[in-house]
């Protein structure tokens, strides 16, 4: 019922092809839902047209899921991109990855969080980085992004949190690496440990 077209950008491609695979899925009974994945609001702003929007728009429910890293990702271009697809009625939702020196500390990841829903862009996923040839030093370790999460919850609003998870190998799915304590505190999450 739900198709997602990602990973090379979908938004590198001409926009008539774009309407055909659109048009193509939306004529299929079962699709009910097309997600599209690009970073191109982030790194490529100029590309959200208004012509591009107004075509998007024909093929809702259409969702939107970009990737802004950094806080210094979320510009004067960026952010008014993500305002066209707004604006069009497609609702907004960020992937970000750990990455090592980049946004792992707590400090720049709730700034990136809080930029994103000052421009309603909803945190969605925090991924850990994979073992990607020629990215491994971008890796941290899963307590870095535990620890990060802990100190985060319960200092933002919840509409600022996203679900740390890691993507399993095999397509078996997302693993969820918060911990119990990230969401309840220490005692709380002794208390469901001892419960269990």
């Amino acid at each position: 019922r739900e198709v997602i077209l990602s990973g090379g950008d979908p938004l590198l491609i001409h926009e008539d092809l774009l309407e055909h695979i659109l048009a193509s899925l939306t004529g299929i009974n079962h699709v009910e839902v097309i997600r599209i994945g690009s970073r191109i609001p982030v790194v490529l702003p100029m590309r959200i047209t208004p012509g591009l929007c107004r075509m998007l728009q024909k093929y809702r429910p259409l969702w939107f899921n970009t990737q802004f890293n950094h806080p210094r990702e979320i510009t004067e271009e960026s952010a008014r991109a993500c305002e066209m697809l707004l604006e069009a009625g497609i609702p907004l939702s960020n992937q970000s990855v750990l990455l090592r020196g980049v946004n792992d500390t707590p400090e720049t990841m709730r700034d990136l969080l809080q930029g994103l829903q000052k421009i309603s862009v909803r945190p969605y996923y925090l991924f850990q980085c994979e073992p990607v040839k020629g990215a491994t030093h971008f890796q941290t370790e899963i307590s870095v992004g535990r620890d990060i999460m802990k100190k985060l919850w319960g200092n933002l609003s919840g509409l600022c949190i996203p679900r740390y998870v890691i993507d399993l190998p095999g397509g078996a799915g997302k693993l969820f690496l918060e911990s119990a304590t990230c969401h309840a505190g220490d005692e709380a999450g002794t208390s469901m440990r001892e419960l269990n």
